[in-house]
């Protein structure tokens, strides 16, 4: 069934006037550069990898601590090794890569579908050249995606230390084959601009097209080295996002001063009716398509669609400070709305009450000791404030707004037979989608349940079969706890089950306290009481979920997807002339 699509505003006529226009400029005016914007990772888990990274994330933001006093300071640089951060993305990252086999996919999808985007523009009949390239927000192992290398290689003129570091004083040595000058080399842009280009567009799929702070970084990063260019080249080469054509994330950014979420709610929010800047590329009902397919793949093939229930699970804003000016959730409610609504063309016999979406936890106050932290209810995490833009309002107020572990226990009680979990904030595969979201879902409601379980998956999990850790949160810390703890959730003989918080209750809770972790049972945490008896390996008890579960298939490798890209680089070239 094809989907249903808008009439395109632009008339048969003005496309007539658009081809004589661009076919009566001078040729080094038909060549367009285009930035394919996307979140970033590292094809190999490596320590250096997750420091160029760290470095990376806070280069954004001038009021972050690290920005401040790290960067640029040679003698702070093993510090960042050092961190919580740092720590725990290590020990999760260890195991995560390992499990499918050391290479994550998603650089090398991620490659394929730039290269099929550039065949596509090609194919344009408009007379224009196009010349692609890559940004990542945060890619460790990929310097020269970054979307001003040089800016993070020289220090500003208030710092000291140009950013050479090779882990010469990490406790293992110097990192094997780091190159001190990894930072001195021309990012996205700068290649673009060498080549003569007269435009520059950014298509962002950073979290699968929705509008989000993490591509306004990159976008402002580019921008700065857009003003550079102009000015050393007396030029006025300008910089369109495809996915913001209004430049709402801009024209809504408040107007204090150098402000940034770091210093608290802002003094001059500005408030503009989001309705009128929409997102071409989140709202096309072809990218709905593309999930929908994805979700259709997992469905199993002995449950009924009146007995199939739909989770789609995404990240919220983190900080939310970041709703003055971030318009993520809004755009993931209209992309999650689109998927709903061809879900129920395409399965009329699904339950529209049964397809649902959620995110994870967030720090809470803890009335033991008044501090906000990470707490065992929400999972330990501290990733998902879902506010929409300009509100006050944390989760959307309709069916996108449980927190994951709810609506499994919704569809739980619901009756469903099998599960779907999809993420229609990613469009490729990575450990995200192969591993840490499967243990989410399965400290939940199981890993037997999953559907793939008695046969396994070798492909994506080559040796074990499977995605899954013994309890989610391995990286904390259990060092020297004895035999004081259980991490099995029927408990030990005469052992507390989780163990017992090991952070003074004088001080905030962090991600490495071992009551935070969670038992990967055979069937899940919902509906299980401890103190009720021991977990069953061969059947759920109590109340845990007697069905199945998988997860969704990105549409990383559909070629389609480039197409749609194309396609929507193409519409806004058409308006530049």
């Amino acid at each position: 069934m094809k989907p249903k699509t808008k009439r395109d505003p632009e008339s048969a006529d003005r496309k007539i006037k658009t081809e004589r226009a661009v076919k009566m400029l001078p040729p080094e005016k038909n060549k367009i550069g285009v930035i394919y914007v996307l979140h970033g990772g590292f094809t190999r888990y490596t320590p250096q990898h997750i420091w160029d990274s760290a470095v990376q994330m806070f280069s954004y933001d001038p009021n972050h601590p690290v920005f401040d006093m790290v960067i640029w300071n040679s003698e702070f640089w093993p510090m960042i090794g050092q961190s919580e951060f740092s720590i725990k993305f290590c020990k999760k990252y260890e195991f995560e890569y390992e499990r499918i086999g050391g290479d994550d996919p998603f650089p090398e999808q991620s490659e394929t579908q730039l290269a099929q985007m550039k065949a596509e523009l090609d194919k344009n009949s408009l007379g224009l050249e196009f010349e692609v390239d890559c940004a990542c927000w945060m890619c460790g192992d990929k310097v020269k995606n970054y979307p001003w290398p040089r800016f993070i290689y020289n220090p500003p003129p208030d710092k000291k230390d140009r950013v050479t570091y090779c882990g010469e004083r990490e406790e293992e040595g110097p990192w094997e084959g780091s190159n001190p000058e990894r930072y001195n080399v021309d990012g996205p842009a700068e290649r673009l601009l060498k080549k003569g280009v007269s435009q520059i567009i950014i298509i962002d799929m950073t979290v699968g097209s929705v509008r989000f702070y993490k591509t306004y970084d990159v976008v402002q990063m580019t921008k700065r080295v857009l003003k550079k260019w102009n000015n050393d080249h007396n030029t006025a080469i300008p910089l369109h996002w495809v996915n913001d054509p209004t430049n709402f994330m801009e024209r809504v950014y408040p107007k204090d001063e150098g402000w940034t979420s770091m210093l608290g709610p802002p003094e001059k929010p500005v408030q503009i009716d989001i309705k009128e800047s929409p997102n071409p590329v989140a709202f096309d009902p072809e990218l709905a398509i593309l999930h929908v397919e994805g979700l259709e793949k997992s469905f199993s093939g002995s449950v009924s669609d009146v007995d199939t229930g739909i989770l789609i699970f995404n990240h919220g804003i983190f900080d939310p400070n970041r709703r003055f000016f971030d318009p993520k959730i809004d755009d993931t409610n209209v992309l999650n709305d689109n998927i709903k609504e061809l879900l129920l063309e395409r399965h009329p016999k699904i339950k529209a009450e049964n397809i649902i979406g959620a995110y994870g936890g967030v720090k809470q106050l803890n009335p033991e000791n008044n501090l906000v932290e990470r707490t065992r209810e929400m999972r330990g995490e501290d990733i998902a404030h879902a506010y929409r833009y300009n509100t006050n309002s944390d989760l959307p107020n309709n069916e996108w707004g449980y927190r994951y572990w709810d609506a499994l226990e919704y569809l739980k009680n619901q009756g469903v037979k099998h599960i779907v979990v999809g993420f229609s904030q990613v469009i490729s595969d990575s450990v995200l989608t192969l591993v840490e979201m499967p243990n989410q879902i399965a400290k939940e409601i199981g890993v037997k349940t999953w559907i793939k379980y008695a046969q396994g998956d070798f492909e994506n999990y080559p040796g074990i079969g499977h995605p899954f850790t013994e309890y989610w949160g391995n990286w904390v810390n259990i060092d020297g706890l004895g035999t004081k703890y259980s991490l099995k959730m029927g408990g030990e003989e005469g052992l507390p089950y989780p163990p017992p918080r090991q952070t003074p209750l004088d001080e905030k809770r962090d991600d490495m306290d071992p009551s935070l972790a969670f038992d990967l049972s055979d069937y899940g945490h919902l509906g299980y009481d401890p103190e009720k008896g021991k977990p069953d390996p061969d059947k759920p008890v109590q109340n845990q979920y007697t069905g199945t579960w998988d997860s969704y298939v990105t549409p990383g490798r559909e070629v389609r997807l480039a197409k749609l890209l194309a396609k929507h680089i193409l519409k806004t070239a058409e308006k530049l002339f």
